[in-house]
């Protein structure tokens, strides 16, 4: 399986997201800077946390009109998996591929600790590898953390099934909780905690390995014979 790991100026998870996927995952990976990028030939993209453009103007609103988000909204249509991560869920929320937006923490202070998150969907191909109903311990850092959406929004991403994690004690007043969704189609996932700071034991955690073990087994299940 081959992961792109997608670099805007101002990124600072690029290499974590880049360790997890070629170093314990032992899969192939590729840092992409923005302006060069060409997202063809991979089978999962991976937008990473950080500060993108410096966070100037709103969180991934500058970098959401950069041309490799044309890319992206492609490729989310055509059904490749894309995972966006803190920043990365900004960016993917301010270009529209997937709903609602990320408001500043209840408290407006900065947070950086690890958090419970529960499994709530493990029917898709970023959490099957969990339990339904697994709590987690996933790492969190962000300033604008606290997932909005209006009411019709959020009916509608429960009748979807599209909350796939939430906080077991809520730390920036997200509504309903959410931590991370998807896109109706469940190919775009996006969440502010950070798996990829959590996939070896020496991290505290490796709760978060199994997100990318499932996107692999989903991946060879698709496309491996005999897999």
């Amino acid at each position: 399986m081959k992961f792109a790991v997608v670099v805007f100026p101002g990124s600072n998870c690029d290499r974590d997201m880049y360790y997890a996927a070629k170093e314990v995952l032992g899969e192939e990976a590729d840092m992409l800077w923005y302006k060069d990028a060409n997202l063809d030939g991979y089978d999962a993209i991976l937008i990473p946390g950080g500060f993108s453009y410096g966070d100037y103007l709103r969180c991934g609103a500058i970098a959401s009109t950069s041309n490799v988000v044309n890319q992206l909204r492609a490729k989310a249509e055509a059904g490749v998996p894309i995972l966006g991560v803190c920043n990365g869920f900004q960016i993917l929320l301010e270009s529209g591929l997937l709903p609602g937006a990320l408001l500043r923490n209840k408290n407006l202070k900065f947070m950086c600790h690890f958090e419970n998150l529960v499994v709530e969907n493990n029917q898709t191909l970023f959490t099957s590898e969990y339990e339904e109903g697994e709590v987690v311990s996933i790492p969190i850092a962000h300033n604008e953390g606290n997932y909005y959406c209006d009411e019709e929004t959020l009916a509608s991403l429960r009748a979807n099934n599209q909350i796939v994690f939430t906080y077991q004690n809520n730390p920036n007043g997200s509504a309903a909780d959410i931590a991370g969704i998807t896109n109706k189609k469940g190919n775009v996932l996006g969440m502010m905690p950070h798996p990829e700071r959590a996939v070896e034991a020496i991290l505290n955690s490796d709760d978060g390995l199994k997100l990318f073990q499932s996107m692999l087994a989903n991946w060879r299940e698709r496309y491996v014979a005999g897999a």
